[in-house]
């Protein structure tokens, strides 16, 4: 949505009179009328995309207008009817019970429901999208939807794909799109001291930086047995540019991250959260590794999953800083320096712990210095503020496609077996062709193509 496409809609708006008023809000506030309100559209209905779609019904100044997924109605990872339901059947029973009032009063127009997401990114009526689908179908869902105009909350890992990556934030910034990649520990105060006490010095000269990550699947984590694909679903859709394997639950909702058509397991995953502190602690969001190798991985027998279990990339960034990032690492993002060390982390279970050297430094009180880094304390809210008033997010994409660049990097030395010297001005691996070509490598599954 860019500044014209806002200030016509408002013109139209305030010339129609259009009220909008929801009454008998619980917190009894007016929503915005409907010039001021940011119309959206989510791409991908399942455990995230749910979650999603809530987040942004909390919002007074956005209005959901469409949703779009290839499923109509599953129960994710769970028996038929067991637990939450997911899907656009109950997408759409969430969003009318949120504009139950609206909809009686008239200025709830109705949302529309997609199975194809390109319908969704072509209506004109949409500002921003989000896209929550799995990994291997963020880069052309948000390509589709730059292209048309709309401004974008992808979630990690912003891209399944190096390449991907690369033309995703070169196209946000020549459209100048609002763009938000769904590392939501930016937004959260304690990462965010963290970073302040790194930024103002406290740890002296930096000398090594270990992200851990989680371990991978060491077996199938649901029912690995090769069935036809359940009714509700257009399965040939869902797997589309990757590769239509044979159907099996264990590849399907949930656990689709442990093959590598449709994830990057355990390492991708999580890397776009905890190496994206680290990036964002050092001021190297445009920036990158120098030196990158794959140490030590092991992968799951079979041929249900192809994504390691445990794992090391071993980095070196500008300046000689030792990284590691690592299954074996204690889950999160510890910096050392020569003056001291600070540990932030998010569990799986999405407690949150801060410590360091020094006690003081981790209490709220604590003013780590001057140097103060951006601050959002809603990563959705951030969003949609950013949508209005044009101003950049916390975490844009190519931050996004940076912090998750030694994920990719190490996929690829793995495969050679040898280490990589990377150029992270240029993005190129250096004096090592066969790596690079590795790299840029984009294999869709024909009919779906590939237009940078």
């Amino acid at each position: 949505m860019g500044t014209n496409k806002l200030t016509r809609r408002r013109f139209l708006g305030a010339a129609a009179g259009l009220p909008f008023i929801l009454p008998a809000r619980a917190w009894g506030q007016t929503v915005p009328p409907p010039s001021e309100r940011i119309h959206v559209g989510l791409i991908g209905i399942g455990g995230r995309g749910l979650g999603n779609l809530d987040r942004f019904l909390r919002q007074d100044d956005v209005q959901v207008v469409a949703i779009a997924d290839v499923d109509r109605l599953h129960y994710r990872d769970r028996p038929w009817e067991q637990g939450t339901r997911y899907g656009r059947e109950a997408a759409k029973e969430a969003v009318e019970r949120r504009y139950s009032e609206a909809m009686a009063s008239g200025t709830y127009k109705g949302l529309k429901v997609h199975s194809d997401y390109r319908e969704a990114c072509a209506d004109p009526e949409i500002d921003a999208v989000v896209i929550s689908t799995p990994d291997h179908w963020h880069a052309l869902c948000t390509l589709e939807a730059l292209r048309h105009g709309k401004d974008v909350f992808c979630e990690k890992p912003v891209t399944h794909l190096f390449a991907e990556g690369q033309a995703i934030y070169r196209e946000a910034a020549r459209r100048g799109a609002i763009f938000q990649v769904g590392s939501q520990q930016r937004s959260d105060k304690r990462f965010r001291h963290a970073a302040n006490i790194v930024r103002n010095g406290l740890l002296g000269k930096i000398m090594r930086v270990e992200v851990g990550l989680p371990a991978g699947f060491p077996a199938a984590q649901g029912d690995s047995t090769i069935t036809e694909p359940p009714e509700h679903v257009d399965y040939d859709f869902w797997c589309g540019p990757g590769e239509k394997l044979p159907f099996m639950a264990a590849r399907f909702h949930r656990w689709w991250r442990g093959h590598r058509a449709y994830g990057g397991g355990n390492i991708m995953d999580w890397i776009g959260h905890h190496n994206d502190i680290a990036h964002w602690a050092l001021d190297l969001d445009r920036s990158g590794p120098t030196r990158v190798e794959a140490k030590g991985w092991t992968f799951p027998e079979g041929a249900v999953y192809n994504t390691p279990i445990d794992y090391e990339i071993l980095c070196e960034y500008p300046g000689g800083l030792s990284w590691s990032l690592s299954s074996k690492n204690p889950l999160g993002t510890k910096i050392i320096g020569e003056d001291g060390w600070v540990y932030v982390s998010r569990s799986l279970t999405d407690s949150i712990e801060l410590e360091a050297s020094d006690p003081r430094w981790v209490d709220e009180s604590f003013d780590p210095g001057p140097v103060k880094v951006y601050v959002s304390n809603d990563h959705t809210r951030n969003f949609i503020d950013g949508c209005k008033t044009r101003t950049a997010c916390i975490c844009p994409a190519e931050t996004g496609h940076r912090s998750i660049t030694p994920g990719h990097l190490g996929f690829v030395s793995q495969a050679l077996g040898r280490p990589l010297r990377w150029d992270p001005s240029a993005e190129t691996v250096t004096g090592d062709a066969e790596a690079q070509s590795l790299l840029m490598l984009v294999d869709y599954r024909a009919p779906w193509g590939w237009s940078p």
